[in-house]
């Protein structure tokens, strides 16, 4: 692995070293053509004006591509209805560093977005961006007129241009009116990339955009030639000689299509009179800086390449002692950049897994209490089965000497019935202590509905909840086992109630058809709700969000369990603060046989 990696790092160098000698030859190349043409004051007033025009033409089509981005922020923020906008938003300043804020106002209110990384590199805050524009409000441009720049720096940090472009609306309402905060780097570099021209850029309010004197930005030029440039309707090329304090100056002037923005480039004229000395000696001065440069480049290159090398392999210490959580910057796009990601991949990868061990263990301990509880609860089901049997004699005794129509007969009735129910209970808990198969039938839903009502009714009453069902009439009959399906509505109703912790609620179970031919069962409240990040737990063995002693986190388990042996399916709504709701649904008896 070593051997395949001193090849890229080295490359690394031989391209550093390459980038400073085509620099260098760049330099001399371009400082010797202007020297060796500067005896001709035509040839300055021509070359005044090709710097002016290709200063110009980048300036515009700079802008041009910030309005083309302002416009795709614009759409962006106006497309409600798009999922994961913030995050394509976010995504657009990553691509587009030089925005740090984003406003559009139009019929759908006010927006504001922000590279909030940027602003805190800058030290800035949101609000002091959106104080700066409430107290230098910018009158928006007319639907067609263009964009509008203006200097819009809030502080030295982050010295910034606000773009403002307004786009046609539809009919009856108002304009949509974005406008973007952005970095003067890129005009202030246009601005200080030359060294025998001074070049400026003004906006429409006559300040300074970018000058290679950062002193005089923001300020309005104090040279007569600015009143004779400003009453030009067509600005294009124009060249003109003027006197700037005690130096005569040869300048170039244009505008740009988009902004208006006035570009100008100035020159002293003795510059057409510079000497070979000159030119030797500022040869002399640029390879000595070169030189200095190259060497710190090459200082900066070694540590660089070292460095992540060395917290590589602190990190793997650290991750043999134990500590996963361990991250390494991956800051380069390299092999050791790749190699720093896949130790973090690893890293978490190992935390995760022993994080799943440590649950895998948890859930393993449960199921042997579990286990055991099931051979305990079996054996107390087998000795209260026989008690059962004798109330349930007694009762059907009762019945026979109890009149029709006597108020004790419904009462035994409900006591016959509950007591077949705790039988069929016990047997089933039996049979899952034997592992026998459930058996189906049949099942009329509406009576299972009624069941389950009738049992939690009182339960649910003396807390407080109010019980509302809504049962579609003529509903069909069911395949599967009707103790089930009411213990499946009984927990839920029953989870319900607990979930309001004592407070008074609301409870309703509904039944319909389905237009596939299925069943639907809906056990709503109007409790707390279930927060989001734990929704797709609660259906997982032993899972419970219930204080130690006051659950199990089997009961949603189970009924999961039981809707998927009837070929249904559960799902869950619930939004916190609103309320939750189960819903179930059951396939129609043709499928429920064929499954």
């Amino acid at each position: 692995m070593r051997s395949r990696l001193k090849f890229p790092l080295r490359f690394k160098m031989l391209l550093s070293q390459l980038l400073v000698v085509s620099v260098v030859l760049s330099l001399i190349t371009f400082t010797m053509a202007n020297l060796f043409q500067a005896d001709k004051t035509a040839y300055i007033h021509d070359l005044t004006s090709t710097m002016v025009l290709h200063s110009a033409e980048e300036a515009n089509t700079l802008v041009a591509g910030y309005t083309e981005k302002l416009r795709l922020f614009s759409r962006l923020m106006g497309d409600q209805e798009m999922g994961g906008r913030e995050q394509a938003l976010q995504g657009l300043f990553e691509e587009f560093g030089e925005f740090v804020m984003v406003s559009r106002s139009g019929p759908d209110g006010e927006q504001n977005v922000y590279d909030q990384g940027a602003l805190a590199t800058a030290g800035v805050t949101p609000e002091q961006l959106l104080s700066y524009r409430e107290s230098h409000p910018l009158p928006p441009p007319a639907p067609g007129t263009g964009p509008r720049l203006e200097l819009s720096t809030v502080a030295p940090g982050l010295p910034t241009l606000t773009l403002t472009i307004a786009e046609p609306a539809a009919t009856g309402e108002e304009p949509v009116v974005a406008s973007g905060v952005i970095r003067l780097d890129r005009l202030q570099r246009l601005a200080s990339r030359s060294r025998v021209f001074d070049t400026f850029l003004i906006d429409a309010c006559g300040n300074y955009l970018a000058n290679a004197d950062r002193a005089r930005i923001g300020q309005p030029p104090r040279t007569g030639w600015w009143g004779k440039v400003r009453g030009t309707p067509r600005l294009s090329g124009l060249t003109l000689e003027y006197q700037n304090g005690d130096r005569a100056m040869v300048g170039g002037f244009s505008r740009t299509e988009v902004g208006g923005i006035t570009v100008g480039v100035q020159i002293p004229k003795s510059a057409a009179f510079l000497t070979s000395r000159a030119l030797l000696a500022d040869l002399l001065v640029l390879s000595l800086v070169l030189l200095g440069g190259a060497a710190l480049l090459s200082q900066f290159w070694s540590r660089r390449l070292t460095r992540p090398i060395e917290k590589l392999s602190e990190a793997t210490r650290m991750v043999g002692q134990g500590r996963f959580e361990i991250e390494v910057p991956a800051v380069s796009g390299d092999e050791i950049g790749a190699l720093a990601g896949s130790f973090n991949r690893m890293a978490a990868e190992l935390k995760q897994r022993e994080q799943a061990l440590k649950d895998l263990y948890g859930q393993l301990v449960q199921s042997e209490k579990m286990a055991a509880f099931g051979a305990l609860g079996a054996g107390i089901a087998h000795e209260v089965k026989n008690p059962l049997a004798g109330i349930l004699g007694i009762t059907q005794l009762s019945l026979r000497g109890v009149e029709s129509g006597n108020p004790l007969e419904k009462n035994l009735h409900i006591i016959e019935k509950e007591t077949k129910r705790c039988k069929t209970i016990i047997e089933n808990l039996l049979k899952f202590a034997r592992q026998e198969q459930v058996e189906f039938a049949e099942v009329d839903l509406a009576q299972v509905v009624a069941d389950a009502l009738a049992i939690v009714d009182h339960q649910l009453g003396i807390n407080s909840v109010k019980v509302e069902h809504e049962v579609e009439p003529g509903l069909h009959a069911c395949r599967g086992n009707a103790n089930q399906l009411q213990q499946v509505l009984m927990n839920l109703m029953i989870n319900a109630q607990q979930a309001m912790g004592g407070t008074a609620g609301l409870v309703r179970l509904s039944a319909r058809r389905l237009e596939q031919g299925g069943l639907e069962l809906r056990v709503s409240d109007n409790g707390p709700g279930i927060p989001k990040e734990i929704q797709a737990k609660i259906f997982d063995p032993f899972f419970t969000t219930k204080p130690a002693g006051q659950g199990t986190g089997l009961g949603l388990s189970v009924s999961y369990g039981i809707v998927k042996d009837h070929g249904g399916e559960i799902r869950l709504e619930s939004e916190e603060g609103v309320g939750t709701t189960f819903i179930i649904t059951l396939p129609p008896p043709a499928a429920a046989n064929a499954a």
